[in-house]
């Protein structure tokens, strides 16, 4: 994982998050997919966003449920932009759980989020600013290799 993905957001599960079969409902997934997502944001973009007026929406959701979740489980999301278009951007995450032999992939999924301008009402393109930083945090510098494909995912 720690070569694909470079973000890394710890998650605490809460009692509530749990179905009556004892293990995380899917629905947090989601939920997970999204802490980890602001985070990113801040690492990745900084803090100087006015998510009032210039953001993003999510547009599409995918999520490949592998392994169950139990509250004990101690729990990462590993996020990673894998492309920036005109109007939007592909996230791609995993959420593993530490275990004696390591990190346990648990599930993976993409997210693709369309710029918003909320004082407009409509899709805007990229700010300039956030496709270099995107860029630079994922590669080091603003011209990026090839589009990695989801399958290539530790």
């Amino acid at each position: 994982m720690n070569n694909f993905y470079k973000h890394k957001a710890k998650i605490e599960i809460r009692f509530s998050d749990l179905d009556v079969l004892g293990h995380v409902n899917n629905a947090h997934y989601l939920s997970y997919f999204e802490q980890a997502r602001i985070n990113y944001f801040k690492e990745a973009i900084g803090n100087n966003i006015n998510w009032a007026k210039k953001g993003v929406i999510l547009a599409s959701a995918t999520l490949d449920f592998l392994k169950p979740i139990f509250l004990n489980d101690n729990i990462f999301v590993f996020t990673k932009c894998q492309r920036v278009g005109k109007k939007s951007f592909i996230l791609l995450h995993s959420i593993v759980k530490e275990t004696p032999r390591g990190e346990d992939e648990v599930a993976r999924g993409t997210t693709v989020m369309v710029c918003f301008d909320y004082e407009n009402r409509s899709s805007m393109d990229v700010p300039n600013e956030w496709k270099d930083k995107l860029t630079i945090y994922e590669y080091g510098n603003t011209q990026p290799p090839g589009n990695a494909e989801h399958e290539e995912r530790g």
